[in-house]
């Protein structure tokens, strides 16, 4: 059911597990005991970074669905993408699961735009069980919107670490004890932030309009939830994004976190904090997920963010648009 302009409720959708796959930096970070695979090599035994981070991809749909207990038979569809161009790390690793299969692309929000789409899917009774994956790579990153790792350029003060990881969703009507009870579709906003080393400031905007549009079209206050939660906003943007639901009259401080401020220690040459496609894939599905299991935390909305930009519109001097998408997890 919809309410308002942007929310979709849910009766029927359930989070039945969810897996996570990380780099050698990620898994020396403060959430390191949440993953299921650490690597060892960030190439992964694989001759690029391109091709490793498919086979994180894979491995991340590969876990989530053994977890659930599936078969690829029992898979109706997979929704996810990546930030490469034409989101080849989904599109490829998804070629050998012989389904139905959404390729999309949010940016850095795709985890989230992703479980939504899937949650209308089953909550529609066109879908039993849907996997919904996303994955970024560092080095690939680097490569594709900034410099080669061997041009040995430095970071700026507000640049973030893009997270190399992959993380994936089981979403189904099979109940379980996280039950998926709203979600809000984002809109594009774009203050005109130019500075593709500078994220944050780019994607607050966007994160704030939808979690403000949630938060009224579903009645609810920021203390209704134990844990608010953006996607890779980093420090300077999780600053700005407190400021800014302020000014639309909401105090989100005590029950706010970023996933960018949360998978890496500051002293790990990332001081603005993580950002990319696997940064909320993985916080979420490793973390968070493992806490609303355990009964930590029982009402969760999560808020992944994405800036869509792409190295053509960035060398024609083009803003940043912001994307998010919202989706409330509920333990019951």
């Amino acid at each position: 059911m919809k309410i308002g302009k942007q929310t979709f409720l849910f009766n029927n959708v359930y989070l039945q597990t969810g897996a996570s796959v990380v780099g050698t930096k990620e898994g020396e970070g403060p959430l390191k005991d949440y993953f299921d695979l650490i690597l060892k090599d960030d190439k992964w035994c694989e001759d690029s970074f391109e091709k490793a981070e498919r086979k994180m991809f894979k491995e991340a749909l590969e876990l989530a669905k053994n977890k659930a207990n599936l078969t690829n038979e029992q898979v109706d569809m997979i929704f996810g993408g990546d930030l490469l161009n034409q989101i080849i790390s989904a599109s490829f690793a998804s070629r050998e699961m012989d389904t139905v299969f959404f390729g999309l692309y949010g940016a850095c929000s795709t985890i989230c735009e992703s479980i939504l789409l899937a949650s209308c899917m089953v909550d529609g009774g066109f879908a039993n069980n849907v996997l919904c994956a996303a994955s970024s790579h560092f080095s690939s990153a680097e490569r594709q919107y900034r410099f080669p790792l061997e041009y040995g350029s430095s970071p700026t003060p507000t640049s973030q670490w893009t997270v190399t990881g992959a993380g994936a969703s089981v979403i189904s009507d099979k109940p379980s004890n996280i039950k998926i009870v709203a979600g809000t579709a984002g809109k594009i906003i774009d203050l005109g932030i130019k500075d593709a080393n500078n994220m944050g400031a780019a994607m607050a905007p966007a994160a704030a309009d939808t979690i403000s549009t949630f938060l009224r079209e579903t009645d609810t206050q920021p203390e209704d939830y134990d844990l608010i939660l953006t996607g890779d906003l980093g420090l300077f943007g999780k600053e700005l994004m407190i400021k800014l639901m302020a000014d639309k009259g909401y105090d989100i401080s005590s029950v706010y976190n970023d996933c960018g401020c949360m998978i890496f220690y500051k002293d790990q040459t990332a001081p603005m904090g993580a950002s990319g496609c696997g940064c909320a894939a993985t916080v979420f599905n490793g973390a968070v997920r493992q806490d609303m299991e355990d009964n930590k935390v029982k009402n969760v909305l999560l808020a992944a963010t994405g800036a869509m930009l792409s190295p053509v519109s960035s060398f024609q001097g083009e803003s940043i648009p912001g994307i998010s998408y919202a989706i409330n997890f509920r333990r019951v």
